[in-house]
């Protein structure tokens, strides 16, 4: 039997992106029964986790998440008979592809609506790590926004931690004051924290990776839906099926809206959904491309 490992990176049980990876992990079992689930906890070394997975011996190894990147490209050259993928991953190599659910076509759309949206003229984005992918998807909705209404201001922040919701509560209360009432959330675990926050000063919230408007819908107006879960359901079933393709980037974007789409709640309207709707249209045919680098000002808040 072919041995196959994913590995998740942040504590065990916590946050969407890694109940998305390990619900896409579960799905992957139909194409590899003995997979295995291995969660990398802080404060372990991710690059240690890699490396230590490699030498038992795994035919693949999927390392879920941008943060990903660095440790596979620091092991994978020392065991090139192990194909590696990282999930919404930016550096393939000679034994390591990458999947990516493209967030940033979502987040895109996020933007749009909350330029459309916005009551103060004011709107915000936080998230933790600035891993490429973070990245990315903080630079399409910042383009969308300015595309949509290019007065409204967008205050913008990466917190430093993807887990820690008292950090996400601090960050988001910051921007409320400052003017803020539609914060996009590219966060995981800290989650909750971004969402209490927005409950009390009056932040109506955009989420990620999931639909968040079935989750919170008291909180949560809209979500920039990426399953990155199925890139790893597809590529282990590419690996099976001898389709896995060393040293290239498998995109997946609008043009599939049961992998990447905007989920909107009961409150957007008819006029607002007409907008998303084409501005998804134009991305699935490559008539809209996001803007892959923000060059805005950064929001500061005392830690």
């Amino acid at each position: 039997m072919t041995r196959v490992a994913v590995v998740l990176f942040g504590p065990r049980g916590e946050g969407g992106f890694n109940e998305c990876g390990a619900a896409g992990a579960e799905r992957a079992r139909a194409h590899a029964p003995g997979l295995e689930i291995v969660w990398c906890e802080p404060p372990a070394d991710r690059a240690a986790c890699v490396r230590d997975l490699a030498r038992q011996g795994y035919a693949l190894i999927v390392a879920h998440g941008g943060q990903g990147d660095a440790p596979v490209a620091s092991v994978a050259p020392d065991f090139p008979a192990t194909a590696f993928v990282v999930t919404q991953g930016s550096q393939p190599a000679a034994n390591v592809a990458c999947y990516d659910a493209q967030q940033e076509h979502s987040a895109y759309l996020a933007g749009v609506l909350a330029a459309l949206e916005t009551r103060t003229g004011v709107v915000a984005h936080m998230s933790g790590e600035r891993v490429r992918p973070g990245l990315k998807g903080r630079a399409a909705f910042a383009d969308g926004v300015a595309r949509t209404r290019p007065g409204v201001r967008l205050l913008t922040t990466f917190c430093g931690d993807q887990h820690d919701p008292d950090l996400a509560y601090r960050v988001v209360a910051a921007q409320a004051r400052a003017g803020a009432d539609i914060l996009f959330a590219m966060i995981d675990g800290g989650r909750a924290g971004a969402l209490r926050a927005g409950s009390e000063f009056g932040v109506r919230h955009i989420g990620n990776v999931f639909d968040w408007t079935v989750r919170e819908p008291a909180s949560c107006i809209a979500s920039a839906v990426a399953d990155s879960g199925e890139c790893i359901a597809r590529a282990v079933r590419d690996h099976a099926a001898g389709a896995l393709r060393m040293g290239t980037v498998v995109h997946i974007g609008s043009e599939a809206p049961e992998v990447v789409r905007l989920a909107m709640g009961a409150a957007i309207g008819a006029d607002t959904r007409a907008v998303i709707a084409a501005a998804a249209q134009q991305l699935a045919e490559g008539r809209i491309r996001p803007a892959a680098e923000y060059t805005g000002r950064e929001f500061e808040f005392a830690a």
